[in-house]
């Protein structure tokens, strides 16, 4: 409602004194309803300017956390796996792949692509694999003079890389049956060829004490691409006779490649249940065969504290110990938002006696910590068979005690496990060598 009043008028609304309108002067007066229209105009304006400001901030962190991941994946090299008759293009005499494509093929069945537990197919490329070609068709490797080179390259000669990091030595801590396969490189076309044969006394997993078993492959460091073979229903001993093409490695690169191997029991109505696995540093194998494996599967780790990877290093010349902790991986949660702030600290001791402690720094909220923090420690050598290091994996907190994730004692004579004791006299047995090795934490 508005109300003008001109020249030497009186206005007041009902029940209010009247005012004198100055001359020449209009006056217009707003109802409380439009003032409350203002205000819910400012109110629901200021609304709009936080929304848009929180969508503004959201986008910015999408965009980086997807940035963020485009670089982990170009940071890790992709496995190209393709088959010969696949189209490729050629750039003065290089090979070039426009994607990356996989083939299976399981034997006696050509042209059919291998169904995965998920009902998909593994034949990624839509490729299938001629008749008449088979897992010994390849032609004959030449003598390469690459391998040779590989062949005289002993394993402790080399730097730490990401193969050492997969090298577990362990024995298996129960018996979840065995996996035979074997391997073959093809010299010409640079192709690794692995045959999945079959699996032995693997464990019942269903009610009806059988399992559902089928194999997961992939070459490590690699996880992006992976391949499975086909389900074998309600057995133990399975037979899956299939074999899988791995293109575009030379043999130089396959040197830094692990194949991993995990055997799963299908379930349809759950999660699929880890029955074993087999790691395989490639640069362990010699191609100038067709080596055939038997590999005592190893179980899923049962106790949650997770595992370290440590090396020791031991130079009597001048009496020092090294201990280096790489990383750690699958660490049990402490903290209730399902993370830990883990470091390490670690006791040289001579028997009981705790002589000298070292602590890592403290990385906050994750269950893969990345230490490589290195220790050194003067021992002399005729100690050095008496001293062990206690390692302990603990959470720090800001209020109340820091617990303890687990550990490990490294001790020649009484460690706190059958690896921990090898990897002691390892490293006394091969002086001023570095020895990498995984160790499963202990919970006391």
């Amino acid at each position: 409602m508005h109300v003008a009043g001109q020249d030497g008028d009186a206005f007041a609304p009902a029940g209010q004194p009247q005012v004198a309108l100055a001359p020449g002067a209009t006056y217009i007066v707003a109802s409380g309803m439009e003032r409350k229209e203002v205000i819910w105009t400012a109110v629901l304006s200021s609304l709009l300017a936080l929304l848009a400001l929180v969508a503004a901030l959201y986008a910015c962190y999408w965009w980086q956390k997807r940035k963020r991941k485009q670089e982990e994946e170009e940071e890790a090299e992709p496995v190209v796996m393709q088959h010969p008759t696949s189209s490729l293009s050629r750039l003065n005499g290089i090979l070039s792949l426009k994607t990356p494509l996989i083939s299976t093929k399981a034997l006696g069945t050509a042209g059919t692509p291998n169904k995965t537990p998920s009902g998909t197919s593994s034949n990624l490329a839509g490729t299938s694999i001629p008749e008449g070609k088979s897992a010994g068709a390849t032609s004959p490797a030449p003598q390469n003079k690459a391998l040779q080179n590989v062949k005289n390259e002993h394993p402790s000669n080399r730097s730490i890389s990401l193969v050492d990091m997969y090298i577990d030595n362990s024995e298996p801590s129960e018996n979840v049956g065995q996996i035979h396969f074997s391997l073959e490189y093809d010299f010409q076309n640079t192709t690794l060829i692995l045959r999945i044969i079959q699996g032995k006394e693997l464990p019942a997993k269903d009610l009806s004490g059988t399992s559902d078993p089928y194999v997961r492959v992939t070459l490590l460091p690699d996880k992006k691409h992976r391949l499975e073979t086909k389900i074998k229903r309600r057995t133990l001993n399975p037979r899956w006779n299939e074999t899988f093409y791995f293109e575009g490695f030379p043999i130089q690169k396959l040197q830094s490649r692990v194949l991993h191997l995990h055997v799963f029991d299908y379930d349809r109505f759950s999660r699929d249940d880890s029955i074993g696995e087999v790691f395989l540093p490639l640069c362990q194998v010699d191609f100038s065969e067709k080596p055939s494996f038997w590999k005592a599967l190893k179980p899923p780790a049962k106790d949650k504290c997770g595992e370290l990877l440590t090396s020791l290093c031991y130079h009597p010349s001048n009496s020092i110990l090294t201990l280096t902790l790489l990383k750690a991986r699958n660490l049990k949660a402490k903290d209730i938002n399902g993370k830990s702030d883990p470091y390490v600290k670690v006791w040289l001791q001579f028997g009981d006696k705790r002589i000298e402690k070292r602590k890592t720094a403290i990385f906050k909220c994750t269950l893969n910590p990345v230490f490589n923090d290195t220790f050194s420690f003067n021992v002399p050598w005729e100690k050095i068979r008496e001293c062990s290091l206690d390692v302990m994996v603990m959470d720090f907190d800001n209020i109340g005690r820091n617990e303890l994730i687990g550990r490990i004692l490294l001790a020649g004579k009484n460690g706190s496990g059958a690896s921990e004791t090898k990897h002691w006299q390892d490293m006394i047995t091969k002086p001023r060598q570095t020895i990498v090795q995984w160790h499963r934490l202990k919970p006391e």
